[in-house]
């Protein structure tokens, strides 16, 4: 991690390309201890990129852990909620964390790189206690944890160009190939890569993890590259824009230690064929009872912007429903679009719910699914669903 930069208070972390962003002229802001990009030419005009061309996105504040060892696959299987033992190398699977009373530790992507070695990429401001967490349930199994965040970089391609403005600089790695959650080894402008077709954004695209002291050289290859089809840098503002349209939770806003997957929409992550994990115990009683919130998609009818923290309620009664975990204007819709969670018995699609934007109770749709299209590729070049995820 470099010195501190312009502007930037003196106790956050920076990835190897922050000064590439500043030098940029990107503003910048404080992201879970990090100094990050919030935008560069306005979070609009970047999320539009992505969903008509293509963006980069510097993600190199994500926590990067380890766990290898002989015994790192049953270990991490009590962990998360999916079938280890069943995922191939090179495969990434989405997957939870959970408390014994089924909350939600952290949600991550596990890479199985090889038969004993498993990479978890977690969110940044969970890495400190998913490290703790891991530490302390590998006690007794033949593995270790390595926190290898600030030596890896981790750079997004995303959108409908992102294989075309990629496949130049690749070498010897068909992307056309490459299935939606797999990864494999290549050189990327001539820089050794671990190339994963995953993303956050909705969109097809690519996550490409290298050495911290090579980002910088990858970056400005890719953004070289990238003018032929309209790419640009992207911010953080867009990333959230861009998959909260796609309805991906974000940790800390719609899920968190005291939502379980089963409320959060997230059943699809979790494999109860599955002997034991975590939580099992918990989420099965809560499946045999029934969740008595849900976590719903909204768009407004009317003009206006749900934000967090705005109240849902019963457009006839006024009573309260439940919250706002997550709201925008969407740039794609031109509508304000949110999720929140209420209770069970409101949560069906189509029903009509109050958002208190500033004291008014504004008409807002439950809705089904995602904001938007889903554009990420199976390796038969079918669309999947987010919750097809899985190979």
């Amino acid at each position: 991690m470099s010195a501190t930069g312009p502007g930037q208070p003196s106790h956050l972390a920076r990835t190897p390309l922050s000064h590439v962003h500043e030098r940029a002229g990107a503003r910048m802001f404080e992201f879970a201890g990090w100094w990050m990009p919030v935008q560069y030419t306005g979070i609009v005009e970047e999320h539009r990129a992505v969903r008509e061309r293509a963006g980069l996105f510097d993600l190199s504040h994500m926590g990067h852990l380890v766990v290898e060892g002989p015994d790192a696959a049953p270990a991490l299987d009590a962990l998360v909620t999916f079938d280890v033992g069943a995922q191939a190398v090179g495969q990434a699977r989405y997957t939870v964390m959970c408390l014994p009373g089924g909350g939600i530790v952290d949600d991550l992507v596990v890479y199985r790189e090889g038969p004993e070695r498993f990479r978890l990429v977690v969110n940044a401001a969970c890495r400190e206690k998913d490290r703790a967490w891991v530490e302390q349930h590998l006690a007794g199994w033949q593995a270790t944890l390595s926190d290898l965040t600030g030596d890896v970089a981790l750079i997004a391609v995303q959108g409908p160009r992102a294989q075309e403005l990629l496949m130049p600089l690749t070498r010897g790695l068909d992307l056309d190939a490459l299935g939606f959650f797999r990864f494999a080894e290549a050189e990327v402008a001539g820089i050794r890569a671990t190339v994963s077709r995953t993303g956050y954004t909705g969109e097809d695209g690519f996550e490409l993890f290298v050495q911290a002291t090579d980002a910088e050289r990858l970056w400005d290859a890719l953004m070289e590259r990238g003018a032929s089809v309209g790419a640009v840098p992207v911010g953080l503002g867009a990333r959230d824009t861009l998959r909260l349209e796609a309805r991906y939770p974000l940790y800390g806003h719609d899920i968190d230690e005291t939502t379980t997957p089963l409320e959060a929409g997230l059943a699809w992550v979790v494999d109860f064929d599955k002997k034991d994990f975590i939580g099992r115990h918990a989420l099965v009683q809560q499946r045999e009872a029934g969740p008595l919130r849900r976590l719903v998609g909204f768009v407004l009818e009317e003009r206006g912007v749900p934000r967090e923290g705005y109240a849902l309620l019963d457009p006839e009664s006024g009573r309260k429903l439940g919250t706002v975990t997550s709201g925008t204007l969407s740039p794609t819709l031109q509508r304000g679009i949110g999720m929140g969670y209420v209770a069970a018995g409101a949560a069906e699609p189509g029903r009509l719910l109050g958002v208190d934007v500033r004291g008014r109770s504004l008409p807002a749709r439950i809705v089904k699914g995602s904001f938007v299209p889903i554009r990420t590729r199976s390796r038969t070049g079918t669309r999947k669903r987010p919750d097809q995820a899985t190979g």
